[in-house]
């Protein structure tokens, strides 16, 4: 008989032989594979080797360089917590910042933000020691605050404190700081931008703003920010971040704002604030209602823009408040541009303000005040 019809003359039926025939009997090189395995001897797994130690060569000089840094400088900075409305449940909150000593009487510096309201400052020092803290003074204007022990304490050395002045972008740049609450971070980058401006209060921006692009996070704030020579060049005030991931940009107010500001507070717990006693409108209304300038929403009694004669917005007539659109000769644009321009001439000083009302002209001469303090 055929051998085709010994296997079934039908190619299903065929299909179906062979596909049993290779389910019942392994094939020749598997079965070979398993005759192999079952005569050799069991098998013990073989010891562990320990691998070989490389030993690296020397640190590189950048790195030796940057190590000195933070062990030169880290003792300094300290770790900043706050306890805000301790007494009502719907305010309670804990919050975390960064400081650094600034001289051998023991004045920390750190951020306006981080201090803003606090029932209960605690210092937390490198070594592990904790103490309660008083604010000395705060300048809200320019997110600085000096605090210190309450009870006497012997700190770490102040930090060496450089100007800001000379700065580069490309420079090196290096942040101390506890962010998230971890103690003596160290993140390095560069010195990425320079005459940022960083808002701080409603019309008060500070100018000259340093960028970096070393990590900044939530806590870092009131740290020092520093050059390679491990000085101060700046007090790290905020940090901003789009969505993307690595987006991340640091800013710092300048060294020499706060080599001009800290001695100020320390002595005085204030820094003097330069105005004339007027409250802006929104800039955003102004912007949408194309106008370039400042509008005068508000003139305070008694103050030198009354005595001079600007006029504030009129709900009740309907009447608009004056714009504001030159002071000394310089275009005024916004509410920042007269802060920073009344800052740079001075208090006791007279301005020369070029103002319009209902479609004329007009100079008025207003006495620039220190709008904190009195008589006004």
């Amino acid at each position: 008989m055929p051998a085709s019809f010994r296997r079934g003359i039908y190619p299903g039926q065929a299909e179906r032989t062979v596909r049993d025939r290779s389910t019942s009997f392994p094939p020749f090189g598997v079965l070979t594979l398993l005759l192999a395995l079952t005569s050799l001897p069991c098998m013990q797994p073989a010891a562990a080797k320990t691998r070989a130690v490389d030993t690296r060569s020397a640190l590189n000089e950048a790195e030796r360089a940057t190590i000195a840094l933070f062990e030169r400088v880290a003792p300094s900075v300290v770790a900043v917590s706050v306890i805000v409305g301790a007494d009502d449940p719907a305010k309670f909150h804990i919050g975390t910042g960064s400081g650094f000593v600034w001289d051998a009487a023991g004045h920390i510096v750190t951020n306006n933000h981080v201090v803003r309201g606090a029932g209960t400052i605690t210092i937390w020092l490198p070594s592990g020691e904790q103490f309660e803290a008083e604010i000395v003074g705060v300048a809200p204007n320019y997110d600085l605050a000096v605090i210190r022990p309450k009870a006497k304490h012997s700190l770490p050395p102040a930090i060496a404190v450089g100007s800001s002045a000379a700065l580069k972008v490309g420079q090196s740049a290096y942040v101390i700081g506890s962010p998230f609450g971890l103690e003596q971070s160290l993140t390095t980058g560069v010195i990425s931008g320079l005459r940022r401006q960083l808002p701080t209060t409603r019309s008060r921006e500070i100018a000259n703003i340093i960028q970096t692009d070393a990590a900044v996070y939530p806590g870092n704030s009131g740290g020092p920010l520093l050059d390679s020579a491990g000085r101060v060049i700046g007090v790290i005030s905020a940090f901003f971040s789009l969505a993307a991931p690595n987006t991340a940009l640091g800013f710092a107010i300048p060294s020499d704002v706060a080599s001009r500001i800290i001695p100020e507070l320390i002595s005085k717990g204030r820094i003097p604030t330069a105005g004339i006693g007027i409250v802006p409108a929104e800039e955003a209304d102004t912007m949408r209602a194309g106008i370039d300038g400042v509008v005068v929403a508000q003139v305070r009694p008694g103050s030198p823009a009354e005595r001079a004669g600007l006029h504030g917005a009129n709900a009740q007539a309907g009447t608009q408040g004056d714009v504001i659109v030159a002071a000394d000769g310089v275009p005024i644009r916004s509410p920042f541009d007269l802060t920073n321009l009344l800052e740079r001439v001075g208090i006791g000083k007279t301005v020369a303000l070029t103002v319009k009302r209902d479609g004329r002209t007009t100079a008025m001469p207003v006495d620039i005040v220190d709008m904190d303090g009195s008589p006004r």
